[in-house]
Formats: C-alpha cells, structure tokens, sequence
C-alpha cells in the first residue's frame, strides 16, 4: 500500500555511530578486493559507497570498475557480518534514534526508509544490529550501489515509494545529504550530530536542523510542517 507520506533516514552519524569500526571494516574489504592495504580513504562524509571505494582506490593508483566495486561491496558486507559483535559493543545507536523511530511509526499514513550512501545490506546489518530497523521499508530505500550522486538516491526513493517530493522528509547530518533532498524539492531536517555544525546545515539548505534526536516532540512538531 502506498504511503501518503515518507520519511528518508540517513544512517551514519544520523541514526549511530560505528565509532570506527566501519573504516575498520572498509579496509578489510578494500584489500580483500584490491590486495592491498588502504593506506589512505577518500572523503566520506555524504559520500555514496561507490566513490568512496573509487577515491580511495585512485589514492592507492589504482585503477578499478563497476565489477570491482560489486566485488568490494559484496566483501564490505560480509565483513560487517563477520564482526557484528565487535560493531554492537564498540558502536551504538543515537541518543533518541529509537524513541524517534518509533514516534514516526505511529504517524498515520507515515512510512520509513533509507536513503544512504551504504550499500544495503550493510545498512541493514547496521541497523539490525542496533534494533533500527523494525519501521523500515528497505524496498523503498536509495542505496551505495543504486547511484554515485546522493540526489540520484533521494529520486530513487520517491519512486520506489510513490511519494511526491512535497510528501517526503529527508532527515540526515552532512551538507551532501541536505543538498540532495534539496534538489529533489524534500524538505529536509538536519541533525547536528555528525561532523557538521548547525550553520553549515543551514547554509547547506535545511528548512531546521536539531541538536539531536532527543526531543522527539520537536521532532514531531518538524514533521507536521510536511503535507502528508
């Protein structure tokens, strides 16, 4: 049944915090995939997995292509499963992300999904290993391998969904994010909670940014502002 309204969530620094883990595990994958050790990684921040690993892999001189990054996601991935018990003591879900989660869940007509740079099946591990993901409609999410520009990933999501722009939020950390939910004409809230501070959120386009995900009144009262 399709929704008459949507809620795009970003994971990393949004929704947890893998506190390194996840470049841990990037680099495993990266030399499975490549024999080599990543010495270096490329700017991450909003960043699709597919130009984080072709970055990186230039910084290293290499040369790579579509089958390579399927080869690295498919590592990445495994890799997560691999050490999911490592990722569950070292990392942890945001302050206020599962009350937040769970008050968007009772909006009616209110679904849920990703849009993030992560290839799925990491975001669902992510998520799952920080019971996340129970509200999520992972069919309708935008994901690493779907696209290598972040507003590719928004569009993506509409459609699977059936959402107009004006029926969608876009929740997420970085200026990239915001920007991307911006050129599909989403109305984004930021959350302060990653690298970013307010100001760079708001001049990246944010209709409001939040400190956190504490105050899920706050949050609410954000979310009544979209249609619906």
């Amino acid at each position: 049944m399709r929704p008459s309204r949507i809620v795009l969530w970003d994971i990393d620094h949004t929704l947890i915090d893998t506190r390194g883990v996840g470049r841990e595990l990037c680099a495993m994958a990266f030399e499975r995939v490549t024999g080599r050790p990543m010495e270096r990684q490329a700017a991450i921040d909003g960043i699709t997995e597919a130009v984080i690993f072709r970055e990186t892999a230039k910084l290293h001189g290499l040369r790579t292509d579509r089958r390579d990054f399927e080869r690295f996601a498919h590592a990445l991935a495994e890799a997560h499963v691999q050490r999911v018990a490592e990722l569950r003591k070292r990392g942890h879900a945001l302050p206020g992300a599962a009350a937040a989660l769970d008050a968007v869940a009772s909006l009616p007509g209110t679904e849920q999904t990703v849009v993030s740079g992560n290839v799925r099946a990491v975001a669902e591990v992510k998520l799952r290993t920080f019971g996340l993901d129970r509200h999520i409609r992972w069919e309708c999410g935008g994901y690493g391998e779907d696209a290598d520009e972040r507003p590719a990933l928004v569009r993506l999501a509409l459609e699977r969904s059936g959402v107009t722009a004006a029926d969608a939020v876009l929740l997420d950390d970085t200026p990239a994010g915001v920007r991307a939910g911006v050129a599909n004409g989403v109305r984004v809230i930021a959350v302060a909670t990653g690298r970013s501070d307010e100001a760079a959120l708001r001049d990246a386009g944010a209709g409001a940014v939040l400190p956190d995900l504490v105050d899920t009144d706050l949050l609410l009262k954000h979310l009544a502002d979209v249609k619906g």
